[in-house]
């Protein structure tokens, strides 16, 4: 059974940084593709990175290239490093899985069906 559990969700000021971690259990290779979203209540989830098996990532525009995703294969984690955080960014994070056929699959194609429970940003101004 696949599972996710993210971590790393904090309080944290304006202009700080934070890593968020999701760690990956019950696959049977590392070809699959991550993604992170995250969500506001009362809007909707927004999709914010994702990474595939070669680690080839991409962002949402929104970022701005303040945020950094990577993965340790070995590890079966996958990391989001924040910078610069604004109000903007305060949000639930999830991370979000699926196998694929290859690792040079490009994640933004993938329908993420595997999540996690979420870990809240708060940026507090």
């Amino acid at each position: 059974q696949v599972q996710l559990v993210e971590s790393g969700g904090d309080l944290v000021q304006v202009g700080g940084s934070l890593r968020l971690a999701c760690a990956a259990s019950g696959f049977t290779s590392n070809k699959y593709a991550v993604a992170w979203f995250r969500q506001v209540p009362g809007k909707e989830r927004e999709w914010v990175s994702c990474i595939n098996g070669a680690g080839t990532p991409h962002y949402a525009d929104s970022i701005q290239d303040r945020f950094a995703i990577s993965r340790d294969n070995a590890k079966r984690m996958v990391y989001l490093s924040m910078d610069r955080l604004t109000p903007d960014d305060t949000a639930v994070y999830y991370c979000a899985a699926r196998a694929t056929a290859s690792f040079r699959v490009t994640c933004t194609s993938v329908t993420y069906n595997v999540w996690g429970q979420g870990t809240p940003v708060t940026v507090s101004s």
